[in-house]
């Protein structure tokens, strides 16, 4: 099932110089931290983790700290920020930090680049149920088929594995949508998917009792140059139905008068940005592969 006809090759192209892409590192971080606060709800103790969507390892370092005794997996499909990652994490290590790694466990004593994978969410390089948490920060929503991404991450997670997510939903950049549909018909923004469409989704996948939410963040601006610069840097438009040639003068200038009339009353523009967030655990079985019924005779009777 397609969320929207996104070209997985042209988001790798617009992935492929992370140095475009860091301006935006502001609004991942700041997503980060609130699903770090929504992590920490949950007692878990992972051996054993993956960021799917990890761009320059951000969010692998930080989970490092948060589990010292993990190894820690990264996973991207643009080879371009794994490649920076790598070299951040590289530099962050000093003489006296590789001299005292031995002493420290966990992902501070394996090789990073054994660690980081360059592959399709939807087509893991993994073993089935061989992590015990899967974090996804900001990256599901470039994928056109979520739910074959989730059927991915429920088979590498182990029984009893958290899923934990963020992504865009549909009222992400609709001040930009207003505008641009001021100048033409064609889509210049991804079709962002409802919460309740990932909520299905994961239950179809096998995923026990979803649990979603959404919050909207508003960023604004003076300067309506810096906000077209952001918007950029989040990615681009990678969707096949794209317009093919240049945005020429004309139509640029339409898109910046149709933004200029949104100024609040307070003069600045704003861009909203909703965020999606979901977790979910891998089940215990109640099935074999060949879907014959699994009957547990591991729980007695109390008094028996």
């Amino acid at each position: 099932m397609l969320s929207a006809p996104i070209d997985l090759q042209l988001v790798r192209r617009l992935f492929a110089r992370p140095e475009k892409i860091r301006p935006s590192a502001f609004l991942r971080r700041e997503i980060a931290n609130r699903m770090r606060e929504k992590l920490e709800l949950v007692k878990i103790q992972p051996q054993h983790l993956l960021d799917a969507g990890c761009g320059e390892t951000d969010d692998v370092a930080e989970l490092q700290k948060n589990y010292p005794g993990a190894l820690a997996f990264g996973v991207d499909a643009s080879f371009a920020m794994l490649q920076a990652g790598l070299q951040k994490q590289q530099a962050a290590m000093s003489a006296v930090g590789r001299l005292l790694a031995k002493w420290t466990p966990g992902v501070l004593r394996q090789d990073a680049a054994q660690q980081l994978l360059c592959a399709d969410f939807a087509r893991l390089p993994l073993a089935n149920g061989s992590m015990d948490l899967i974090w996804s920060n900001l990256a599901l929503h470039w994928h056109p088929q979520p739910d074959l991404v989730f059927a991915e991450w429920r088979r590498v997670l182990r029984t009893e594995g958290l899923l934990m997510f963020s992504c865009f939903g549909p009222d992400t950049l609709i001040e930009l949508r207003q505008a641009f549909a001021g100048v033409d018909e064609l889509p210049h923004t991804i079709p962002f998917v409802d919460m309740h469409d990932f909520g299905d989704m994961l239950v179809n996948a096998g995923f026990s009792t979803p649990v979603m939410d959404m919050e909207k963040i508003t960023l604004t601006y003076t300067d309506v140059n810096k906000l077209l610069q952001d918007v950029r840097a989040i990615g681009g438009n990678p969707l096949m139905t794209r317009r093919q040639g240049l945005f020429g003068r004309t139509a640029y200038r339409k898109l910046l008068a149709g933004l200029e009339k949104q100024r609040n009353a307070q003069g600045q523009l704003e861009l909203s940005f909703e965020i999606v967030y979901g977790h979910a655990f891998r089940p215990v079985s109640r099935k074999t592969a060949a879907g014959e019924a699994i009957i547990r005779f591991d729980q007695h009777k109390k008094g028996l």
